[in-house]
């Protein structure tokens, strides 16, 4: 949308007004390509009177405006970004997913065809050089450069036009991009091409500006999908209160409203089995609430009247009426999604070193190619087609095959190791802030710990007791009662066990009644402190039985975790279960740094204080509730039972009972990080040499083509140490160790 249409759209049915006479506004934005683009919008807009709040989120395209000034501002506004070159539109998740499935399918046909020419023109590239040493007649090689012309140019026009699209803009609004330097090369390289061709000329270079397009295709391809993967799971939770509200009036009668319509107040009916859609106050009922988007905790909460109940969480047992005490925006699911697209935005700034390099790299062999061009039209003795052609030999000379190998090769290759390792690499940026990390931060239940409650061993514990309990568990779909039955597989249902939603169960026999569920159902004085998940079993005549179930640690958790502290890595826990069962894995563990009852919020201010202090974070969780924390952190990892949510804000994902894959990470990022730089040096090294040649007007195309490829083939052959790297350690007596529960962080 262009900048005049942007400013006549009526965006007054999007503003959201706030308190104190702010307008809010949500807009998808096009065109987004890196983190430049994103300071580039949000400086503008800061720039403007009265912006109370410019954000963009790299990974949905969401812009967020905030204002004072009344809501007729939307329009220049928008027409403002519009003019940056970044088409807008109101935010529409469908529209989002569909313009990236759209942007996807182009890149891909345009990078078929671009490797598809590339190909064949490489086949005939190399009959001509091979002529060159077998007196290859010139018509022969001319017919080779028409076949070339007639095979690279239809597929440069088609395939380039992501890339010449984009540079157009950028000039048509008065400002460059990296796609602008890219045209260039590709375009000058091409019709150079085409002019010594035309002319008879002993050279062309089709084969560079076809080569060169398809790898760029490859590396915009690969980014579009990494970023589609790695959608922001703060839409996903935005999901979890999605959907009609069941509203009851002054009568009692239901209506269905939409959540927008909502207000506090409200009286709100949850079935069982349903999402609570708002914040509120239990009024009537009582029933269990799978609290795990705000605790992390699998052991449902029992509630009844007086008790806060939160949007996003479960209503598991019975239904309940609801007193409504925020909704939207208001309600602590939408506090998680903001701290969610805050994060996300901050690590959307990050840029890899390649892209840092890069920066610098492009602008400075364009202006040697400028110079070059120049220098012999004023100095030399040479006509402009002469010099022309030397400035073309430098750009071809200085092709960043390598420097765009340099990461990616190694990324390949440290990806297909972790791969076969059970660990899945999710950003294009990961393995690099991998190495840098010095802090590792753990959750607890589900990460250090299986996620699966077992019953605790105890020898004096009566076997009636399980029996009888396990008999009325067996009625119940409590994660504590299915716990339970398997734990004491065989015994037979009883007849008649009664339900009592946030309370347990209860059973009439001929002695009386059995109860078993909390302490409270079951006549147990409040017990401070309790080490766990507990159920209690009453009977008749005896005193109420404990049945305690504990979440066991991954069996090579403390192995990890010595190793970890053992190579100068700060090791914390941070868990949203209570103090004591945090404190007693702290402790078997041996991790100092421990904080227990921690909500998303406090999980990230922790993270965001650590980040204060300098420190460069791994964030290791499963759980919804740890959503903002992994986005929060310098990187992070999920395990693959963790929440889908998890996994989307995680950036590795890793599979088994096991911990040594976190450990496996680090040791590879820290490798591959070293192999990274070294590739980037090699690709210097080679246009330090390579270049005041082509200056010199010394380099034959000929030449010229087979530097650019030995270099690539080099940073190739470095990158490809890392996977012997992991051969030679599988032969050694490292393998052995990692089997035994005693991960190694060596560096090979």
């Amino acid at each position: 949308m262009s900048n005049d249409a942007a400013a006549t759209v009526d965006y007054s049915p999007y503003i959201l007004q706030e308190p104190g006479g702010r307008s809010r506004l949500h807009l998808l934005v096009e065109g987004l390509h890196c983190g430049g683009c994103v300071a580039k919008i949000e400086r503008a807009l800061a720039g403007q009177p009265g912006i109370v709040e410019a954000r963009v989120n790299l990974s949905t395209r969401r812009m967020t405006m905030a204002w004072t000034g009344g809501a007729g501002r939307a329009g220049p506004l928008a027409a403002l970004v519009a003019d940056l070159g970044f088409p807008v539109v109101p935010f529409d998740p469908t529209r989002l997913a569909s313009g990236d499935a759209a942007e996807s399918r182009t890149l891909l046909r345009a990078m078929a065809v671009a490797g598809f020419a590339a190909g064949n023109v490489m086949l005939l590239s190399v009959s001509v050089w091979a002529g060159h040493f077998q007196d290859m007649g010139p018509a022969t090689r001319e017919l080779l450069h028409w076949f070339s012309a007639l095979i690279a140019l239809p597929a440069i026009a088609y395939a380039g036009q992501p890339f010449f699209r984009s540079a157009l803009t950028a000039l048509t609004r008065g400002h460059t991009n990296m796609d602008v330097p890219i045209s260039l090369a590709v375009l000058l390289a091409a019709g150079m091409s085409l002019h010594e061709t035309l002319r008879g000329a002993d050279h062309a270079y089709f084969d560079s500006a076809i080569t060169l397009l398809f790898f760029l295709l490859i590396g915009r391809y690969l980014d579009r999908r990494a970023r589609g993967r790695a959608r922001s799971a703060a839409e996903r939770l935005l999901a979890l209160q999605s959907g009609a509200v069941t509203v009851l009036d002054a009568e009692g009668h239901p209506s269905s409203l939409p959540p927008e319509q909502v207000r506090p107040g409200m009286i709100v009916l949850v079935a069982t089995g349903g999402r609570i859609p708002v914040d509120g106050t239990v009024l009537d009922g009582r029933s269990d609430v799978d609290a795990s988007a705000i605790s992390g905790e699998p052991v449902p909460v029992a509630v009844g009247p007086g008790d806060a109940v939160f949007a996003g969480t479960v209503n598991q047992s019975a239904p309940v009426k609801l007193t409504v005490s925020a909704v939207g925006e208001d309600t602590l699911l939408a506090e998680i999604v903001r701290l969610m697209e805050l994060a996300e935005q901050r690590r959307g700034r990050y840029v890899a070193l390649a892209d840092r390099v890069a920066r610098h790299y492009a602008p400075v062999v364009h202006a040697l190619a400028a110079a070059t061009f120049i220098g012999w039209i004023l100095f030399g003795t040479i006509g402009w087609q002469t010099a022309l052609l030397y400035a073309v030999a430098v750009l071809i000379v200085t092709c960043p095959c390598a420097l765009g190998l340099a990461v990616p090769a190694v990324q390949v290759i440290a990806s297909g190791r972790l791969m076969r390792q059970g660990t899945l690499l999710k950003s294009a940026t990961a393995l690099e802030r991998l190495a840098a990390v010095d802090t590792v931060v753990f959750d607890k239940t589900g990460t250090l710990t299986t996620g699966r409650l077992d019953l605790d061993p105890d020898d004096a514990r009566d076997p009636e007791v399980l029996e009888t309990a396990a008999g009325l568990a067996a009625a119940s779909n409590h994660p504590l009662a299915r716990a339970l039955v398997r734990a004491v597989p065989g015994v037979p249902v009883r007849d008649g066990v009664a339900e009592h939603p946030g309370r347990g169960l209860s059973w009439s026999g001929p002695d009386g009644e059995i109860r078993l569920g909390s302490q409270a159902w079951c006549g147990v004085e409040d017990r401070a402190g309790s080490e766990g998940p507990e159920l209690w079993l009453a009977r008749p005549g005896r005193r109420p039985a404990r049945i305690g179930f504990t979440d066991r640690l991954r069996p090579d958790a403390a192995g990890v975790v010595a190793a970890l502290v053992a190579r100068g890595y700060r090791v914390e826990l941070l868990s949203g279960d209570r103090s004591p069962a945090v404190a007693r894995v702290a402790e078997a563990l041996g991790i100092p740094h421990w904080a227990a009852e921690q909500t998303p919020a406090a999980k990230q201010a922790r993270l965001a204080a650590l980040a204060a202090e300098g420190r460069r974070v791994l964030m290791v969780g499963d759980g919804l509730n740890d959503a903002p924390a992994l986005a929060a952190a310098s990187v992070s990892a999920s395990p693959s039972t963790a929440s889908d949510i998890a996994q989307t804000a995680a950036d590795a994902v890793f599979q088994g009972e096991r911990l040594e894959p976190v450990a496996a990470l680090l040791t590879v990022a820290r490798r591959a990080d070293r192999l990274v730089k070294q590739n980037i040096a090699l690709s210097f090294g080679y246009n330090a040499i390579a270049v005041p040649i082509a200056v010199a007007g010394m380099v034959t195309p000929l030449v010229a083509a087979i530097c650019m490829s030995a270099s690539s083939i080099a940073v190739v052959g470095n990158a490809l140490r890392l996977a012997e790297a992991r051969r030679r350690r599988d032969r050694g007596p490292h393998r052995a160790a990692t089997s035994a529960g005693r991960p190694a962080l060596s560096e090979g």
